[in-house]
């Protein structure tokens, strides 16, 4: 075996080592970084396994259900697929576009109880731009942002 034929090989391990590395530290931990993202009935599916799984769970929020202390900063809804519902449970204020019968996403855990404590909600919407019209104040476009969203 010549000299060059050597530094081929040694280049050619170093690089299988670092890539070994490199592969193992990116993927070591990556099972405990990922959350996944189910409805209420794929959730309620999973049954005892789903219990103190870190899940994103989307659907609507199901009008008549949020009950919100603005003093306590306590926040609970059910949220709905249509074919099942999860009722949820969490602190701090909801964003401002937050309402009933609007598409949410909701980060946290599913309770023994049934309950789902989240510590994330996010407001699910389009993120269509309309320029004002012609001589339209700002106060009408966010009547129609109500309107076009309840």
């Amino acid at each position: 075996m010549n000299a060059t034929t050597q530094r081929r090989l040694m280049a050619l391990g170093a690089l299988l080592v670092a890539g070994g590395a490199l592969g193992w530290l990116s993927l070591g931990s990556m099972g405990e970084d990922l959350v996944y993202y189910w409805s209420p009935a794929e959730l309620q599916q999973r049954g005892d396994s789903a219990v103190g799984a870190t899940v994103r769970l989307g659907g609507m929020v199901e009008p008549g259900s949020v009950q919100w202390d603005p003093g306590t900063q306590h926040l609970a809804f059910r949220i709905t697929d249509g074919a099942a519902t999860v009722f949820v449970d969490g602190q701090g204020a909801p964003p401002q576009m937050f309402r009933e019968g609007i598409g949410v996403v909701v980060e946290g855990k599913m309770g023994g109880d049934g309950t789902f404590h989240t510590h994330e909600v996010m407001v699910k919407h389009n993120n269509e731009y309309r320029p004002p019209k012609e001589g339209e104040k700002p106060e009408e476009m966010y009547k129609s942002l109500v309107q076009d969203g309840a």
